[in-house]
């Protein structure tokens, strides 16, 4: 039987706003098999440890492409490149003990933040600072920074402690004030898809937090690593995967009041991180 989790939530921009969320189980979680674990050392064979990841850029027809330079020792050791076309960008992970909650696989929030740190890696992979989440030339001097405006997150098979799993993402255009991020997550043993998400994104003034239309030049910047056809990680007609949010019903079925957020919850651009909304919203629905 396969679980299949969505959780929908238009997230606020930063500390003090409020919160909307719908947050629903599709099936129920299943007992997990007791499978035989298999005690074996697994070597992992990356093409990040023999050639280092992407460094330079160069000019190429439309916009640029990237080849490969030398890579400093985070780039080395991580499970992650970019594909062969540069066009997305894959990374493995193991599930440590800590990111595995009650049930023993993978909490909500776990996948959460490696979608966001697999997201961020592609960003670095492709020369973008480490000085805030994928901030682009401009944007930086432009005090411009990316907040999360709608994330959808579906989980078929939730995966257990020491599992490997293979995340890949890519970024397009979303309209005039934003742009999208999509993943497709796999299990490294099976092949099997195990999860889908997508977000959208938008620019936020860092000092003003006012939302700011994404300019040509941040755009030109931006979208020149992602596909140049429209590449959907929820391809069917009709998802409900980056749907307008319906308004919540007052009184709401589940709700908390007076949420103050903790400084653990703020992240390096100095606001609440997408992450922790998660967590909040799921804390109410239980």
């Amino acid at each position: 039987m396969l679980l299949k989790v969505s959780c929908n939530a238009a997230v606020a921009a930063y500390a003090g706003d409020q919160i909307q969320a719908q947050c629903r189980v599709l099936g129920q979680s299943p007992t997990r098999p007791n499978f035989p674990r298999r005690r074996r050392a697994v070597v992992f064979s990356s093409p990040v440890a023999e050639a280092p990841l992407v460094q330079a850029v160069v000019s190429e027809g439309r916009g640029s492409r990237v080849e490969s330079g030398s890579g400093g020792l985070a780039d080395r050791l991580r499970l992650g490149s970019l594909t062969e076309d540069g066009l997305s960008y894959k990374e493995k992970f193991i599930v440590r003990c800590y990111e595995v909650g009650i049930n023993k696989t993978a909490t909500v929030e776990t996948i959460a933040n490696l979608l966001q740190e697999v997201g961020c890696n592609h960003a670095q992979s492709v020369g973008y600072s480490t000085d805030g989440f994928a901030t682009t030339t401009t944007m930086r001097k432009l005090h411009l920074i990316w907040v999360t405006a709608r994330m959808h997150i579906e989980i078929y098979k939730y995966p257990a402690w020491s599992d490997v799993v293979e995340i890949e993402t890519w970024c397009q255009g979303e309209g005039r004030i934003g742009t999208r991020r999509d993943w497709i997550l796999k299990d490294c043993a099976t092949g099997q898809v195990i999860g889908r998400a997508t977000s959208k994104w938008v620019m936020m003034n860092q000092d003003t937090r006012r939302f700011q239309k994404v300019s040509d030049d941040v755009r030109a910047e931006h979208l020149v690593y992602g596909p140049r056809e429209l590449r959907l990680a929820f391809p069917e007609d009709n998802n409900r995967s980056l749907k307008k949010i319906s308004k919540l019903e007052d009184p709401a079925q589940h709700s908390r009041l007076g949420l103050v957020p903790r400084r653990a919850d703020l992240d390096m651009n100095q606001h609440v991180n997408n992450v922790a909304y998660i967590g909040w919203i799921l804390e109410v629905c239980n």
